[in-house]
């Protein structure tokens, strides 16, 4: 026999959901991210939005390589408030950087800013020559101590914006050119590993909207 339908009407989980605003961090400018449908505010609590350095700043086409992660902290009537997880080189960019006849510094630090944010920092550094060992140790050597000193005297968000804008790249840059030539030196990547609850709340100042150009 064939099954009776069943009465009642069909909900339309679409209509339910209603659209808010995505906000970046005060620290990012405050800058509009996107809109998105939400239907439960608690269940968004830790999505993440993708954007690029251009959509914030808008001054080089090249920031589009520059893809930056916001995750949903907290919702507050319409506008959903973010914190910055991490970013990142896009993967078109870095291999773009490796040429042949260069050689290149990996590394992979994990630091503690002022405000007790562990983070994990990923630096690139590519050379015009061949390097022999005791040189790419160097390098590493000036990447580490300038890292300490910054994450030791910065919050998360200042540092963060040092090294998204390139702040911390250039200061790299600067030692490091002294011992070898130096194509490009980046932090081509970084995130959080461990945050106190009230991040958001401290974010700092408003960004400084004038990015550095890469070395």
């Amino acid at each position: 026999m064939p099954r009776a339908k069943r009465g009642g009407r069909v909900r339309d989980k679409w209509r339910e959901k209603k659209w808010k605003m995505v906000e970046a961090p005060s620290a990012f400018g405050s800058t509009l991210l996107a809109q998105i449908p939400i239907s439960d505010d608690e269940g968004a609590v830790g999505r993440v939005i993708e954007t690029t350095l251009y959509d914030l700043v808008k001054q080089d086409p090249q920031q589009y390589s520059i893809k930056l992660y916001f995750e949903i902290s907290k919702i507050v009537g319409d506008k959903v408030q973010t914190i910055l997880k991490g970013y990142e080189y896009s993967r078109e960019y870095l291999r773009s950087l490796i040429r042949r006849g260069s050689s290149m510094v990996d590394m992979v630090e994990d630091f503690e800013t002022k405000d007790k944010v562990k983070i994990r920092v990923y630096l690139i550094a590519l050379s015009s020559n061949r390097l022999n060992v005791s040189k790419k140790r160097r390098i590493k050597e000036i990447a580490i101590e300038i890292l300490i000193q910054k994450a030791k005297n910065l919050t998360y968000y200042q540092l963060a914006q040092e090294a998204v804008l390139g702040k911390v790249a250039s200061d790299i840059y600067n030692e490091a050119k002294k011992i070898v030539q130096i194509r490009h030196i980046g932090i081509r990547k970084m995130k959080i590993l461990a945050k106190p609850e009230n991040l958001e709340e401290s974010a700092g100042g408003d960004m400084p909207m004038q990015a550095k150009p890469a070395e």
